[in-house]
């Protein structure tokens, strides 16, 4: 085991951040494609949202613009927790199964 501080300086840099898709060699092609490109949109409009909210509190915004990306980024992450707890039910039916 390594423990050096330039091992995990390297590793930390390599890091991405959670709201990044990984990048994936098989591209979008395929579930995992649908799925990184899910988490892409997803990202773009919690960020489109943070935009929008900031630029209001500025005074560069207008309120319709704000509601419309609040109403949108409620809506992304309502549909990302409804998904996360059919994926969580899912499971939870397969270790239910006898073996």
């Amino acid at each position: 085991m390594d423990i050096r501080t330039s091992f995990a300086a390297q590793t930390y840099a390599k890091a991405r951040p959670a709201t990044q898709p990984a990048p994936d060699a098989a591209g979008p092609a395929g579930a995992s494609g649908g799925f990184a490109q899910a988490l892409g949109s997803f990202a773009d409009t919690l960020n489109a949202g943070e935009t929008t909210v900031k630029a209001a509190m500025t005074g560069g915004a207008d309120p319709h613009a704000l509601v419309e990306a609040l109403a949108a980024s409620e809506l992304a992450v309502e549909t990302a927790v409804t998904l996360r707890d059919k994926v969580v039910e899912a499971y939870q039916e397969i270790l239910r199964m006898p073996v």
